[in-house]
Parts: C-alpha cells; structure tokens; sequence
C-alpha cells in the first residue's frame, strides 16, 4: 500500500520513508554531529559526514593524489579527469572539458572585457568575475560558516573554510603522504622534495621556491623596510625582525605624560591618555 505525502502528492513505499520524506518540507534536521554540531535530516547522511572527521579516506585519485572518504566520491571526481582534454585552447594550451568554458577562456587573450563595473569602471572578461568584484563594494558576505558563523564573499572561499572544521586534507604529497587543504599548498610543498626554486633574483640572481618570498628578499637590495617600532621608530624588512627587536623595550615607557608624568610604552597610548585629561577638563568646564 503506498503512502502519499498531502503536501506535495509524492507517493512513498511505507511510513518510514513518508516520515522521513516530511522532513523536506519542515526543514527538520534532527541528527547532530558530535564534532561539530552540524545537522541533518536523514541518519544515514550523519553517518556519511562523520567519517570526514576521521583520519581513514583510503580512495586516492591515482592522476591528481586527492583523497575521499568514499567510492562514489573518487568515481565522480575521476569522471571530471576522463573529460578533460576534449576542448584545447591554442594560445595558452590549456584544456577544457566542456566548449563553453574554452570559448569564455578565450575571452582572456582578446583581451576584451565586455563586462563593466558601474561604480569603479573596472572592465572584466566575465560576468562572474564581475559579480565578485562588486562584493568588495558592498562589503557584502553572503556565504555563512553553519559552524563558526564567519562569514566569507564566495562560495568557494566558505568551502575551503568548511576543511578547517572537518579537518579535511584533500590534496596528499604522494612522497609522505603530508594532506593539504589547498592544492597551491601541496604545490609548493612538493617543491621542497624536488628543490625546485622557479623565482629568481635578478640583482643577485639567487633563487626562491616562493615568490613572497622573492619579495622579502628584494627588500635587502632596495632597503625598503616596512616594518616600524611603534616604541623607538626603528625600520626593519619584514615582522620577524621587528618581533625579534620588540623584547628590547620590555620595561621601557619613554612616552611621558607632561600633566601627570605618567609613562607609557608607545606614542598611541599616551595620545589615549591625553585625550582622557581633556575630557576631564571639559566636564569641569
């Protein structure tokens, strides 16, 4: 005897699954992670979300090194290696698994940018690269961390995010198996096994696996140094530095206040104090 749910006509084969199917209407999601308090609404899918929270993901992709939990997720992932290469670009040769993408890579070379910022003017060669540009106007954070509560401008940026509760380690060093949560991270992590060093300095010509790195070493020839001490006004090439001379003022405060002679460490704070004995003064007034 089938069993017909009254708010939408669709027909299940017993109670169970009537029940369960009502859930999609009220929105109930009675099962709780443990770990993270995330919630669903059908037993078997809290089941599922839980092994992320383990270190067991034994399906690796054997072309890219990404690890799952389960099967079906590997064999979908895998589909996704199957149909590259169908469509090339022939300036870049970089490849495409659907038409439609190549022909909107394209755009990139024409150097055309059909697509306009109406408050900045700043021209793009797509609409969703103009659609999240206008966010850094709007400041606007539309996608919510259900953990955390942070709150990110995309979509992907929140589902990078989501790893860091789940602990999920996606891309693995297929050398010692170190898991990463981005792919530009196991990059760079795969240089340290290879000694690849692909930025160069061209003053000196010393070479650097990264190229932040490259840009803190440049300041040593151009003797830029953006770092102050807010104590003693001292410059230095990059934090680590600074940290390092910070100690040195441990129980100096050379800032004294000319009304009080009370002594603080900084210029800020004595600027703070200051402000304190004006409004003083004004309430007396």
């Amino acid at each position: 005897m089938p069993y017909t749910c009254d708010l939408c006509n669709k027909t299940l084969s017993d109670n169970g699954s009537l029940l369960r199917h009502y859930r999609v209407h009220t929105k109930e999601k009675p099962f709780s992670c443990d770990v993270c308090d995330k919630v669903f609404s059908h037993e078997n899918r809290l089941k599922q979300h839980s092994i992320l929270h383990t270190d067991n993901k034994p399906y690796m992709c054997k072309i890219c090194n990404r690890v799952f939990v389960l099967e079906c997720h590997l064999t979908t992932h895998a589909s996704s290696h199957a149909e590259k290469g169908t469509y090339s670009c022939d300036v870049c040769k970089r490849i495409f698994a659907k038409k439609g993408r190549l022909k909107s890579h394209l755009i990139v070379h024409s150097k055309e940018k059909p697509y306009s910022c109406k408050i900045c003017d700043k021209g793009f060669a797509k609409k969703a690269s103009l659609k999240s540009h206008l966010l850094t106007h709007t400041k606007e954070k539309p996608y919510v961390c259900d953990v955390c509560r942070q709150a990110f401008q995309r979509a992907y940026h929140l589902k990078v995010h989501y790893r860091i509760h789940t602990n999920e380690r996606p891309y693995v060093c297929h050398v010692c198996n170190k898991g990463f949560i981005l792919n530009a991270a196991l990059k760079y992590h795969l240089k340290s096994h290879t000694g690849e060093k692909p930025y160069m300095c061209e003053i000196c010509k010393k070479k650097f696996a990264r190229k932040f790195v490259l840009q803190v070493h440049l300041r040593i020839h151009t003797k830029e140094k953006p770092y102050t001490c807010e104590i003693c006004s001292k410059t230095f090439i990059n934090k680590p530095a600074l940290n390092v001379h910070l100690p040195i003022h441990k129980n100096e405060k050379p800032c004294v206040c000319n009304l009080c002679n009370k002594s603080f460490k900084t210029l800020q704070s004595l600027e703070r104090h200051l402000s304190f004995h004006a409004e003083r003064k004004a309430s007396k007034t």
